[in-house]
């Protein structure tokens, strides 16, 4: 019994690709629907805000707290850009001046007859309210401006 091949010798293997193709069909639609499932969110952005009438006045760029000796009292008096704050005040006041401030940075000055521990007061205050530079201002500074 002889055979007779066309071609001349024996066949080889073959892959077999369908099943291969199907896989990938089937990721491309999956990968495809998951992409428009998506929500799309952008860029976040911070959009100005129209100003508030008490905001339209504008604010001196440099903080200068100045601590001032007072005549017979025992507490110094407290100015921040020449406007008479109360000790009390002081930390509320500063937070809201530094409240809209990118440069959260202030001076102090001190007179000559005030302890420096009302200074260091104002400093302690000025940093607790959200101050991150806190410079001393000397005397011959402040009067050239």
């Amino acid at each position: 019994m002889a055979m007779s091949m066309a071609g001349g010798g024996p066949s080889g293997p073959e892959m077999n690709v369908t099943p291969l193709i199907d896989v990938l069909l089937v990721l491309i639609i999956i990968f495809m629907i998951v992409v428009t499932q998506e929500k799309e969110t952008g860029l976040k952005t911070q959009i100005p805000q129209p100003a508030n009438e008490q905001q339209s006045v504008p604010q001196p760029r440099t903080i200068v707290i100045r601590v001032m000796s007072a005549a017979g009292k025992q507490d110094p008096e407290l100015k921040i850009n020449d406007e008479n704050v109360k000790w009390s005040d002081l930390s509320d006041r500063l937070q809201q001046i530094f409240k809209w401030r990118a440069e959260r940075v202030a001076f102090v000055q001190g007179e000559d007859d005030v302890e420096f521990q009302w200074v260091a007061e104002v400093i302690d205050t000025a940093r607790h309210a959200g101050v991150e530079k806190v410079g001393l201002l000397p005397k011959e500074l402040a009067s050239a401006r």
